[in-house]
C-alpha cells in the first residue's frame, strides 16, 4: 500500500470558479481518511484529482515517493468505487470483476484466483454468472468493490458509493467496508457528505467547505473539540444548537446572556471568555447535554422551554424547544413526560458548552 500526499493543491475551473482552495493533507499508509462535506465544498473534485481523472490547477499529489501529476490514472496504482456502481450491463459479474485484469494481460489462473478471493471476502460467490440487473442496489456495490479489490492497488478511492442504497443497507455496507479495511490493511480515501459515514468509519476525518479544508482530526476530537462553528454544527446528528448572545459579568464568573435567559457559566470559562465581556459571542451545546431531569449537579443549570414538536425516535425522543427567542433541540430519555406547548424544565450541562467568536466563527473555548 502506499502513503498519500496532496501539497498546496489547487482546482480553478473557468471563470475563475475555485473548486479546491490551497489543500494539503499527508494521508498514511493504511490510514482510512474520510473527506466530508456539504455539496460543492470540492470533497469529490480533490478525490478526482488523486484519481487522474481531474487536471490540477496547482500543487503536487505524490502517491508513494511518486510524484502523479503527470501520470494517466491507469497508470497510478489506484482502483475507484463510484457512487452509480459503473458496471458493465452485457458482462456477468465474473467477468466484471476480472475486466481489469485482462487488459492487463494477467495469466487466467491468477485472475480466477482473484476473482474468487474477492468474491469470498464480500460474500458473492453465488452472484459470479449473474449479471448487473438481476442484482440487488447492495449486490452491485458488492461487485464494484470486488473489482477494486482484484486490482490489488496501492490506493483505494471511494466516491459517495453508498449514496443509492436504502438506509438499512448503508448501515450494513458501512460495516463491511470497515471490516474490508482492516482485513486488507489498505489505504483507502472516502469521499461523503454523511456526518455519520465519517464519524463510524474514518480514522481520520477531513472536513471541507468551500473548497478550504475546515479541520483535519479523529472522530471523537472532532465532535469533543471542533474548531469553528461550521464544524460544531455539521458534525453531530442532530447538530449542536447555537445561540446569539453576550458575555456578562458578575463576583462570581462569567455570565451569558440572551434575552431573558441567563446562563451563570463554570470556572472553567471565566479566563477564555474574559476579553470578550460585554461583547458579542455564539454559545453552543450538544442536543444530549441537556437532560429532562431534576438532579442538581455542578456545573448544570434548569431553564424554562417551551415545546414546539416532539420526535419519538425508540430509545430517546427529541425535543423541539424554544427558550428566549432561540430555538433548539433537546436529546431525552424516551419516558418524558414532556407535552407539545407546554413549558418545559431542562437541564442544561454547562460544563460541555462551547462558545464562538461571531465575527470570525473560530472556536474561543
Amino acid at each position: 500500500m502506499a502513503r498519500v500526499q496532496l501539497k498546496n493543491i489547487w482546482k480553478v475551473f473557468p471563470g475563475d470558479v475555485i473548486a479546491v482552495n490551497d489543500v494539503t493533507l499527508d494521508i498514511q499508509d493504511k490510514e482510512f481518511l474520510v473527506l466530508v462535506g456539504p455539496s460543492g465544498c470540492g470533497k469529490s473534485t480533490t478525490l478526482r484529482m488523486v484519481a487522474g481523472l481531474e487536471e490540477i490547477s496547482k500543487g503536487e499529489i505524490f502517491i508513494g515517493d511518486r510524484l502523479v501529476n503527470d501520470v494517466a490514472p491507469k497508470d497510478r496504482n489506484i482502483a475507484m468505487v463510484f457512487q452509480n456502481y459503473a458496471l458493465y450491463p452485457h458482462m456477468t459479474v465474473y467477468n466484471n470483476m476480472a475486466f481489469g485484469l485482462k487488459l492487463a494481460k494477467l495469466p487466467k489462473r491468477e485472475i480466477d484466483a482473484r476473482v474468487r478471493e474477492a468474491a469470498q471476502i464480500l460474500g458473492i460467490e453465488m452472484l459470479l454468472d449473474r449479471k448487473p440487473k438481476a442484482l440487488s442496489g447492495g449486490q452491485r456495490q458488492r461487485v464494484a468493490v470486488g473489482r477494486a479489490i482484484v486490482r490489488q492497488p496501492a490506493v483505494f478511492l471511494f466516491d459517495e458509493p453508498l449514496s443509492n442504497l436504502d438506509a438499512k443497507l448503508r448501515v450494513q455496507m458501512r460495516t463491511e467496508i470497515s471490516k474490508l479495511h482492516s482485513r486488507l490493511q489498505a489505504t483507502m480515501i472516502y469521499v461523503t457528505h454523511d456526518q455519520v459515514e465519517a464519524m463510524t468509519m474514518g480514522d481520520r476525518i477531513v472536513v471541507m467547505k468551500d473548497g478550504l479544508i475546515q479541520q483535519v482530526a479523529d472522530p471523537i476530537t472532532l465532535y469533543d473539540n471542533p474548531t469553528n462553528k461550521f464544524v460544531a454544527g455539521f458534525i453531530g446528528s442532530p447538530p449542536m444548537n447555537f445561540m446569539d448572545g453576550t458575555i456578562e459579568g458578575n463576583g462570581s464568573g462569567p455570565v451569558f446572556q440572551e434575552g431573558s435567559v441567563s446562563l451563570p457559566l463554570p470556572p472553567k470559562f471565566k479566563e477564555g471568555l474574559a476579553p470578550f465581556k460585554g461583547r458579542k459571542v455564539t454559545f453552543g451545546i450538544r442536543p444530549e447535554d441537556i437532560y429532562d431531569t431534576t438532579e442538581n449537579l455542578e456545573g448544570h443549570i434548569k431553564i424554562d422551554a417551551k415545546v414546539e414538536v416532539i420526535e419519538p425516535m425508540g430509545a430517546e425522543i427529541y425535543l423541539y424547544v424554544t427558550t428566549g427567542t432561540s430555538p433548539f433541540i433537546a436529546r431525552c430519555e424516551p419516558h418524558t413526560t414532556a407535552k407539545v406547548d407546554e413549558t418545559k424544565t431542562l437541564t442544561l450541562d454547562l460544563n460541555k458548552a462551547h462558545f464562538f467568536d461571531p465575527e470570525t466563527e473560530n472556536v474561543i473555548i
